[in-house]
C-alpha cells in the first residue's frame, strides 16, 4: 500500500518524465503549416499522463507543456494575446483526457475529448486574433472569406491529423501498456 505522500511524487516525476517526452517528440515535425500548427506526436504523453493522474493533474501537464513550447519552440504568435490562448490556454485541455481515467479503454475517448478542447481554443484564438479582413487562401483548401469557417479549417487542418495520430500511437501501445493505460499500476 502506498501512502499520499508517496502518490503525490510518483505523480510529479511521472508527469515531469511525460512533460519531457511530450517537448522531446514536439521536435518531430512530420509537416507544419505557414501560421502555425503542425503534426507531431507529442499531444499523446500529455494525454497518457491525463488518463492516468486524472483532470486536474493533466490540465497542470498541458499548462506545462504549453508553456515550453511557447518558451523554446520559436513559437508563433500575433502578440501576447496569441501566445496566452495558442499556448498557455491550448495545450490545458488535453488534461480533460482525464475525464475517462480508470475507465477500459478510456484513452480513446479521452484523447478526443482533449484534443476537441484543444481545437476549440485554437478555433477562438483563429476568429478572434487571426481573423481574417480580406479573403484568406489555404493552399489546397480553398479561399475564405469568413474568419470562423476560415479557423475551422486552418485549425482542423493539423488538429484531427494530431488526434488521428495520437489515437493511432493509443492503439499500437494499448495491448502491451493496458494496465498503465488503466492507472492499474498506481496503488491506493
Amino acid at each position: 500500500m502506498q501512502n499520499k505522500n508517496h502518490l503525490r511524487i510518483r505523480a510529479l516525476c511521472e508527469g515531469a518524465i511525460l512533460v519531457a517526452l511530450a517537448f522531446v517528440l514536439s521536435f518531430v515535425k512530420l509537416w507544419e503549416l505557414p501560421n502555425g500548427g503542425s503534426l507531431t506526436p507529442a499531444m499523446f504523453p500529455i494525454l497518457l499522463y491525463a488518463q492516468r493522474w486524472g483532470v486536474g493533474r493533466g490540465v497542470c501537464a498541458g499548462f506545462v507543456f504549453g508553456l515550453l513550447q511557447l518558451l523554446f519552440d520559436g513559437a508563433y504568435a500575433w502578440g501576447w494575446q496569441s501566445m496566452i490562448l495558442d499556448y498557455l490556454l491550448a495545450f490545458p485541455p488535453l488534461g480533460l483526457a482525464g475525464l475517462f481515467r480508470g475507465k477500459a479503454w478510456g484513452i480513446f475517448p479521452g484523447t478526443m475529448v482533449g484534443s476537441l478542447g484543444r481545437y476549440l481554443v485554437h478555433h477562438i484564438s483563429g476568429v478572434t486574433i487571426y481573423r481574417i479582413i480580406a479573403p484568406t487562401a489555404i493552399p489546397g483548401l480553398g479561399t475564405y472569406d469568413n474568419p470562423h469557417l476560415y479557423s475551422l479549417v486552418y485549425n482542423g487542418s493539423y488538429m484531427l491529423p494530431n488526434m488521428l495520430l495520437a489515437i493511432a500511437i493509443a492503439a499500437l501501445l494499448y495491448v502491451p501498456m493496458k494496465r498503465y493505460f488503466a492507472g492499474n499500476d498506481i496503488q491506493k
